[in-house]
């Protein structure tokens, strides 16, 4: 173990989905002591679509894993410079005048729609219509949860004092401030991500999402200091009182820095319950129409970024669904499913003997009507053809998204993708991107980078290093490399460009009749 009297220290609380890290990270980029906390139940569902909890239910969380971090570790909490939190995106924290949650938190994860019985003034419908944005505002709005509440729970939406971001609420319960950073509004709020400003009331860009500037919290750039680690809290949660807390980015912000990448022709991929792909740019650029660009994990840098909603969460699906027997083996030799279902992908063929998936599993901005589709099935084909599928047809997705990235930004050239989350433990799914891609894939030295990234955004704010080019170099560490396959590159690319791209065109029309039935729209 390194001497840590001669390196900075960082304290990093990483919240997500389905579980949290409390990490004490070095300036060398090794880590020093982590809590990991796997919820045993991550989110409740009132109504079947629904996903909520509360946000008291992640402090509660980060309160014991932090206490747990100073049991073990209290000299190395002690020594810490700083605290560094990223999380989830887009979910608002719904708090009343005194700052008390009104009622639990709508995740992203949620598929509740809104009527939108409240029109947009019919100048800016005109404009968004000439311009051919109208869908994207329509589809936006009916999945903002400001609007579904102000139409179902009316009530509830006069008690709102505040609807900020549920990292605005921790940065609450940490440092007594309601304010959060610009690079965390992602998601339905009205923000300016090229200036890092709220839209103003009745500008067009706010009357989509239809919440008041009253209503939101003060924003603090990228690096700058949110507050403080008050008293109260350091009771609750053992973090050394005073201690500054930094304003850093998203976790894919911070995952893309903890990447090590830092220019366009550096692709970050992340493998998560949500999959993304990230091309960082000092530049802001639409990476899709009508979908903005995201501020990045540090100061004068953008993250732009294709996301497939449901990702890596469609490999649990299959589990869940599929893999009762394999589970029943994995906890007989106290190995995870996947160690098992990868030796069962091992011999299968690159494009799983035809078998092709387009992962649809939830909506998207592009494609809001898009659904799961598989096609090939031949009476070969086994549920092992399906799993490998999946990965294959997420890293054409995501393929299909740099490419889009690539051609508005009219930059081509790839030096290495990085790749990160918990599907880049696996070797194999590497070596599919690798061949998917066409381009050498790099893995770092921890499957948490945006815990990495998070702490070099740290150390960057506080001075330590002077450039993130610095930052990344002392850091990030590449661990392996992963070179494409001719044959397996010959054979994605013919099913890419033959069938998946063809898919969703030839089936849009399916996909908005199929929307229909669902909406019990035939009687």
């Amino acid at each position: 173990m390194q001497n840590i009297e001669e390196n900075n220290l960082i304290l990093v609380i990483d919240v997500g989905t389905q579980s949290l890290k409390v990490s004490i990270v070095d300036d060398k980029g090794e880590t020093i002591a982590i809590h990991k906390n796997v919820y045993k139940d991550p989110y409740f569902s009132p109504k079947n679509g629904y996903v909520e909890q509360y946000p008291n239910f992640y402090y509660d969380k980060i309160a014991e894993s932090c206490q747990i971090i100073k049991k073990s570790n209290e000299k190395e909490l002690n020594k810490c410079k700083g605290v560094v939190l990223c999380a989830f995106r887009d979910t608002a924290a719904l708090l009343d005048k005194d700052f008390n949650v009104v009622r639990p938190s709508i995740l992203w994860l949620d598929q509740r729609s809104a009527k939108l019985e409240k029109n947009i003034p019919f100048h800016y419908e005109l404009i968004f219509s000439i311009v051919g944005m109208m869908p994207t505002v329509i589809y936006n709005r009916k999945r903002t949860p400001a609007i579904w509440l102000q139409e179902n729970e009316k009530e509830n939406w006069e008690k709102i004092k505040y609807y900020v971001p549920l990292t605005a609420y921790w940065n609450y319960r940490l440092t007594g401030k309601l304010v959060d950073s610009a690079a965390n509004a992602v998601g339905h709020y009205p923000i300016n991500f090229k200036k890092g400003t709220w839209y103003k009331d009745g500008s067009m860009r706010n009357t989509v999402f239809q919440i008041p500037n009253s209503k939101l919290c003060p924003l603090v750039k990228v690096g700058d200091i949110i507050g403080h680690i008050t008293k109260k809290c350091s009771f609750e949660t053992g973090i050394p009182e005073g201690l500054p807390l930094f304003a850093s980015g998203s976790d894919k912000a911070c995952e893309c820095f903890g990447n090590g990448c830092l220019k366009p022709d550096q692709i970050a991929l992340s493998f998560g319950t949500a999959c993304t792909v990230d091309v960082p740019s000092k530049r802001y650029h639409e990476p899709e129409a009508f979908l903005p660009g995201y501020l990045g994990a540090y100061k004068d840098i953008y993250n732009l970024e294709v996301q497939i909603y449901r990702g890596f969460w469609m490999l649990k699906w299959f589990i869940s669904e599929f893999a009762e027997k394999e589970q029943a083996e994995a906890k007989i030799k106290d190995i995870s499913v996947e160690e098992i279902l990868d030796t069962k992908i091992l011999n299968i063929e690159p494009g799983s003997n035809g078998l092709v998936l387009q992962p649809y599993w939830g909506p998207g901005l592009k494609r809001p009507n898009a659904r799961g589709v598989v096609i090939g099935f031949s009476d070969y084909h086994t549920k092992y053809h399906l799993y490998r599928a999946i990965i294959e047809g997420i890293c054409f997705a995501l393929k299909e998204g740099l490419e889009t990235i690539q051609k508005r930004i009219h930059y081509h050239k790839v030096d290495y993708l990085v790749v990160s989350g918990g599907g880049s433990k696996n070797d194999i799914i590497c070596q599919i991107v690798a061949n998917i891609f066409n381009e050498k894939v790099k893995k770092i030295q921890t499957t948490e980078s945006s815990t990495l990234g998070a702490a070099m955004a740290g150390f960057y704010s506080l001075g330590i290093f002077k450039t993130p080019e610095e930052a990344k170099e002392k850091m990030v560490k590449y661990q392996k490399e992963f070179l494409p396959e001719k044959e397996a590159v010959n054979k994605y690319n013919y099913l890419y460009k033959k069938v998946y791209k063809k898919i969703y065109p030839k089936l849009n029309k399916t996909y908005a009749d199929l929307k229909e039935f669902s909406n019990n729209e035939i009687q």
